[in-house]
């Protein structure tokens, strides 16, 4: 698990943060989340289309626990999942959420 949060602290703009207790590490860009850490999972914000894709395709992709079914998946972590489909994922999700920031915050970021 640490490679992959070191993987999204590499980010540009990725921030860590535990709103939600000490065991679930949220990462953020623009104050908005792309990724939630949980008990050997990770949950990832996605197209909903490519979502649903994702899940009939790996069985270690789930609806996203305890968020929005229809944007968010959670992945087991230690699956079959290859290292590059995983980072595939998470930069996908990365995107998503940089495109929903303001233009001045996407320049910060060299995103524009």
């Amino acid at each position: 698990m640490e490679q992959v949060i070191a993987y999204c602290e590499r980010k540009p703009g990725a921030t860590g943060e535990y709103p939600f207790g000490p065991e679930s590490l949220v990462m953020k860009v623009g104050g908005k989340m792309f990724a939630l850490f949980g008990d050997d999972s990770i949950s990832l914000k996605c197209d909903p289309i490519i979502a649903q894709n994702l899940r009939e395709q790996h069985e270690a992709v789930k609806p996203g626990y305890h968020l929005n079914k229809k944007h968010w998946n959670t992945v087991s972590l230690g699956s079959s999942l290859s290292e590059e489909e995983l980072h595939a994922m998470i930069d996908h999700s990365y995107e998503l959420v940089v495109a929903g920031l303001t233009k001045a915050m996407r320049a910060q970021l060299g995103a524009v």
